[in-house]
């Protein structure tokens, strides 16, 4: 019997369809959750917690391949530093990390997680890759739902998104997992290239409302020049997904 690969983070937007994908591949598949459940169709819940360094031990052991893809505001450099530790004392043999575009080049703190998060993978001694991809189309979603309640949309000058479909980034990871280890690989974005208004526009259209009328405002420091100089967007040579924006919110809003 080939052992468990471990998914820490299989309970959150991605990581609902990671599971599924390696359970269609033929994988028993071993979550790490902060909240237990009982074991179903050969997925196995592990209690623990990556922050506090609880449970994690117990969920590496007897797994050679991990999908990191548990993440937050903060913390995600500590979290990682304990799963590696763990990791590295389990002999896992392939560790995959998802982290975002534009970690090394936006100095946002959260963004710093990222970076240090995939500095102490590469530093780990465990054969690994790591993907950064763009900001997923549920999460777009919720900011624009957010901001589209407000009279006026604000639209930060110079901003740009390129939303990818999180299923898309699902797929890629579970090819990358099952495959040896490739070290850092292309960026993964959406095939779109939209500012705040861009965004709003066609959902708004779907549901109903009508457009808002916008104010242009600044983000300020450093961000705010990285931002307007793209620093945010996949470099020459990422990978492109084929599920845009508009076609996430026609079977999303428009059912």
């Amino acid at each position: 019997m080939t052992s468990p690969i471990l998914v820490t983070g299989g309970t959150g937007t991605l990581g609902r369809h990671v599971v599924p994908l390696l359970r269609a591949a033929g994988h028993e598949v071993r979550v790490l959750s902060r909240q237990g459940r009982p074991a179903v169709d050969g997925v196995e819940y592990v209690t623990g917690d990556l922050l506090k360094d609880e449970g994690v031990a117990a969920a590496v052991t007897g797994t050679e391949i991990v999908l990191h893809l548990a993440g937050g505001q903060k913390g995600d450099d500590v979290a990682t530093r304990n799963l590696m530790r763990a990791a590295s004392k389990a002999g896992v043999r392939h560790l995959v990390y998802i982290s975002v575009v534009g970690a090394d080049r936006v100095p946002l703190a959260w963004l710093r997680t990222k970076l240090d998060s995939e500095r102490a993978i590469a530093d780990s001694g465990i054969p690994w890759t790591t993907l950064r991809a763009a900001q997923f189309h549920e999460l777009t979603l919720t900011m624009i739902e957010k901001m589209t309640r407000l009279p006026v949309l604000p639209v930060p000058g110079g901003l740009r998104l390129q939303p990818v479909d999180s299923r898309e980034v699902a797929a890629r990871l579970v090819e990358l997992a099952l495959g040896a280890p490739a070290g850092r690989v292309p960026d993964l974005a959406g095939p779109g290239l939209y500012d705040i208004a861009a965004l709003a526009a066609p959902y708004l259209k779907l549901r109903g409302k009508r457009r808002r009328p916008t104010l242009p405002v600044r983000i300020p420091g450093k961000a705010g020049r990285a931002y307007r100089a793209g620093e945010n967007l996949a470099v020459e040579g990422a990978e492109v997904g084929k599920v845009g924006w508009e076609d996430f919110l026609a079977e999303r809003v428009g059912r």
